[in-house]
């Protein structure tokens, strides 16, 4: 068993199993439609299933839009469902958990039915409240949402003080007083949670490599070698930052934080560094702004104020430094495997994701070579 949580561990065992699958037909929406119906026979006699229509967007679940009617009243909810392989290697069980424990401390949808082995649908499921908003304004029609997406103004300012705040509210979230049971918590040392990280993302890309870059190897025994001490365990979100929230563009107010499925139990400094990600930011007038929310001083200074957790530039750096590495994992291992493989329903999308992967690369080389002129 690789070092890292127990539940992940099992999850990349079962992965190997998955990879010489045949190609992975995506669901259509009769196919769910009629697999919905059986569902809610068996947890919600006499409701009445009806409207299932695929949502955009996503690479790395299958969701679908469905309106559920129970006698009079007809409310609409998301199915979430595993392809075969995708970008992440993620459980639904544990999403499952930490959108139910989140509820009442930062807006998320209620994750009301859960199918966690796939006993039911064809791969592990969840379904949930579906909630109105949108991932980005409707003058960036063209982007993918998150990659470069431009708020603009005065939508950054409505949004800058919510996005910090639901931060901070998520990093002081009770977990020790909370319902959670898969995730594991780092009890050995105070490096624990980080090399559970490095060991978890690394069998991912030995998994999957199909181009072995030389730096990927240095900054892998970089990570190992320089792993930081954290001192206060925290909720990550893991994957925090405009694309990952939806928002009422006439009001600006947040209505939901979405994508929880790479959460787990870690330092801060994480999400920090992954919100100001150069992919998933803008530079306009000479001024780059991470998710087009806030220069990272501002972003940094604004979230000490709001949180309280001190911001060290330390462990912040080696964060970045993880980021970008885990960033070429995702978009030129995972996915260009999925993609290769036809695991996924999205293999255009992934393809085209992996054209990033030269840019994870050079910022790896540039960190890295920072730090041996240090």
């Amino acid at each position: 068993m690789i070092d890292t949580e127990p539940q992940l561990a099992v999850l990349l065992e079962e992965r190997k199993a998955r990879r010489n699958a045949p190609p992975y037909l995506p669901q259509e929406d009769g196919s769910i439609a009629a697999l919905l119906q059986g569902w809610f026979e068996q947890v919600e006699p006499g409701a009445i299933v009806s409207g299932v229509s695929r949502m955009g967007g996503g690479a790395s679940k299958e969701q679908f839009i469905f309106t559920l009617t129970r006698g009079d009243e007809g409310r609409q909810y998301v199915l979430r469902m595993d392809p075969l392989e995708a970008i992440t290697e993620t459980s639904r069980q544990r999403e499952h958990e930490i959108l139910k424990a989140m509820r009442g401390v930062v807006p998320v949808p209620d994750p009301v039915w859960l199918d966690a082995e796939g006993a039911h649908f064809p791969r592990p499921a969840v379904i949930m409240e579906f909630i109105g908003g949108v991932t980005k304004p409707k003058s960036d029609g063209v982007s993918v949402t998150g990659l470069g997406t431009v708020l603009g103004d005065p939508l950054r300012e409505m949004i800058r003080p919510q996005f910090v705040e639901a931060l901070a509210r998520v990093h002081n979230f009770d977990w020790a007083g909370a319902n959670l049971p898969s995730f594991a918590v780092p009890s050995g040392d105070a490096n624990q949670a980080t090399r559970w990280l490095i060991e978890f993302w690394k069998e991912l890309y030995e998994q999957d490599v199909v181009t072995k870059e030389p730096v990927m190897r240095l900054a892998t025994q970089w990570l190992q070698e320089n792993v930081p001490s954290c001192d206060k365990i925290c909720v990550v979100h893991g994957d925090y930052r405009t694309g990952n929230y939806l928002f009422d563009e006439a009001t600006g107010k947040l209505t939901a934080i979405l994508d929880w499925e790479m959460c787990h139990l870690g330092d801060h400094h994480e999400d920090l560094a992954w919100s100001m990600q150069p992919v998933f930011g803008t530079n306009i007038d000479g001024i780059f702004r991470g998710s087009d929310i806030a220069a990272p001083e501002q972003f940094y200074a604004d979230y000490t104020a709001a949180s309280g957790n001190p911001v060290d530039p330390a462990r912040l750096h080696y964060f970045i430094i993880f980021n970008a590495w885990k960033s070429y994992i995702l978009v030129s291992t995972l996915g260009v495997r999925a993609a290769r493989h036809a695991h996924n329903h999205q293999d255009v999308l992934l393809t085209m994701l992996a054209g990033t992967g030269p840019l994870f690369v050079d910022e790896l080389a540039r960190l890295l070579q920072m730090e041996e002129s240090q």
